[in-house]
């Protein structure tokens, strides 16, 4: 899976110094623009592990855990596990986050709920993640988390506005198949650019909860 990203030889290295702090199971599991990621176990735990890319110049590493430290007591992300340098590429290592992607969950009431809740959190805390809508980012499954904010920043929020145009007022398959399941039509799309409009104006979710209380 990443052939011509790191050698052998270093992989078998890092995979040693992982070794050698506990974990096990280690496998390759996806590898994304600036890291290689892997699957592992620690402590009866599953855990990823981002390892930079060789060929990646950004070093955000410690930034991102810094972040994820910082809304760890909010439950809005799996907890921070290690974070590290290895022959010069920077690794940060999380709890799995249990679920599917947006893209291929079935959303219940709850979960919509759920999004609400936490991107609105992350607003108050003057965070914002900067991929919402793009939906790689959410998680859903017996809890929904929002994962990897490599390119997130203390800067003016927008992360709830974000999820809603997702989940409902953009065209894509998420909110396709979420209009389709709660029959949502012209009105409340109508009704839910309002609550949005107002949200941002006045950062009251009020109005908002009450029309998701009616799907």
């Amino acid at each position: 899976m990443f052939d011509h990203l790191i050698s052998e030889a270093q992989l078998g290295r890092f995979y040693s110094r992982l070794k050698s702090l506990g974990f096990e199971k280690i496998r390759p599991y996806a590898k994304g623009t600036t890291s290689l990621i892997f699957c592992a176990r620690l402590d009866e735990k599953n855990v990823i592990i981002k390892l930079q890319r060789p060929d990646s110049p950004r070093q955000n590493f410690a930034r991102e855990a810094e972040i994820i430290r910082a809304v760890e007591p909010f439950g809005i992300t799996p907890p921070l596990v290690a974070y590290g340098v290895f022959e010069g590429l920077e690794y940060l290592v999380r709890e799995f986050a249990e679920g599917e992607v947006i893209f291929h969950a079935d959303l219940e009431k709850r979960h919509i709920f759920e999004i609400v809740e936490k991107t609105a959190l992350l607003d108050r805390l003057g965070l914002d993640h900067g991929q919402i809508q793009g939906g790689k980012h959410v998680i859903v499954g017996e809890r929904v988390w929002l994962i990897d904010f490599e390119k997130s920043g203390w800067r003016k929020p927008k992360n709830l506005t974000s999820a809603m145009a997702m989940v409902f007022l953009n065209d894509n398959h998420i909110s396709r198949r979420v209009r389709k399941k709660f029959g949502v039509d012209r009105a409340f799309l109508g009704e839910m650019r309002e609550e949005v409009r107002n949200y941002k104006r006045t950062g009251r979710l009020s109005g908002l909860l009450g029309l998701l209380s009616r799907l």
